[in-house]
């Protein structure tokens, strides 16, 4: 159970992400926002990585356990920085709320899929349940079905956009699981994906306007998206897939939409009209069916050596 909820509170500091950059008042692009934000994360992560490799006086070498495991870290890399890109040029085309709930829509399903087709692993039954669900849920909470757009106004390249996003975000976390199963510690496995990514990332912030960085309010979101929504985060939510099966973790971070919509009601003074708050519980209802004791946990690997 204490997976679930590192998952879940790993989730809730993800929600915060739209609600701090809409009090941050930034004249900056996402995009930006966004390579900033992978960048410091990215760096914190590998940091704590570093320590706790360096204080595990009997681990093998940190490169040659690297290159044994090139693949899922190459494939994680590859998950985190397609995800950061295809989301964001997702919303674009299509807006914020078809985009996100396309994106995390897809991304549990494609676990599911990944799972079954590379891990040989299908998933039960009451997952596909609970999954199925939260996705409504979803989509009420993004008022998708009260609001829905014109006809022939949503793009299907913007659709495909929006899958491949959520698509990564599962191979990410594929990739992730696969790490833990090769030995590795949670913190080493998210320091070494997470720090090449953000350093791949650093391109795109050099080459964006980077003005508002240095301003106060800049700073301070840039270290709350760093440090609270990355760093802090994706320990936890590392730490929770060490004892949690794949599509699992993909189905509990659906809790990030019921989030921020919550933020946006108590901290932005947004208001809730019936369809998100039945789309609210029927995430709620999701998340106990596939939170349920014995239902999808898989027993943790027995801790060795670290990578």
């Amino acid at each position: 159970m204490l997976h679930v909820l590192a998952v879940l509170v790993a989730s809730l500091c993800f929600a915060t992400t739209g609600t701090v950059q809409a009090l941050g008042g930034l004249d900056a692009s996402p995009v930006a926002v966004g390579a900033g934000r992978g960048l410091l994360g990215g760096l914190l992560l590998a940091l704590i990585a570093f320590v706790a490799h360096r204080r595990a006086a009997s681990s093998p070498a940190w490169l040659p356990a690297v290159r044994d495991a090139r693949v899922p870290v190459a494939l994680g890399v590859v998950g985190v920085l397609a995800y950061n890109a295809l989301f964001f040029a997702g919303t674009a085309l299509n807006g914020v709320a078809i985009g996100t709930v396309v994106t995390i829509g897809t991304a549990p399903v494609a676990a599911g899929l990944f799972e079954a087709l590379v891990l040989r692993k299908p998933p039960p039954a009451r997952w596909v349940l609970a999954t199925a669900v939260a996705i409504v849920g979803v989509v009420l909470v993004s008022g998708l079905l009260s609001n829905g757009a014109a006809p022939g106004s949503v793009s299907a390249s913007g659709l495909l956009v929006s899958i491949g996003a959520g698509a990564s975000y599962a191979l990410f976390t594929v990739a992730s699981k696969s790490l833990f199963e090769r030995r590795w510690s949670a913190t080493t496995a998210t320091g070494t994906v997470f720090g090449f990514a953000g350093l791949l990332g650093l391109p795109i912030l050099i080459l964006t306007d980077t003005a508002w960085l240095w301003t106060p309010h800049g700073l301070a979101v840039t270290l709350w998206l760093g440090v609270i929504t990355v760093a802090f985060a994706y320990t936890l939510w590392a730490w929770g897939l060490t004892g949690l099966r794949s599509t699992t973790v993909t189905t509990l971070t659906l809790a990030e939409p019921m989030g921020a919509t919550l933020l946006g009601l108590f901290v932005l003074g947004e208001r809730l009209d019936g369809a998100a708050a039945t789309g609210i519980a029927l995430i709620a209802l999701g998340l106990v069916i596939v939170a349920a004791r014995g239902t999808v946990s898989e027993p943790s690997p027995k801790p060795a050596r670290r990578p």
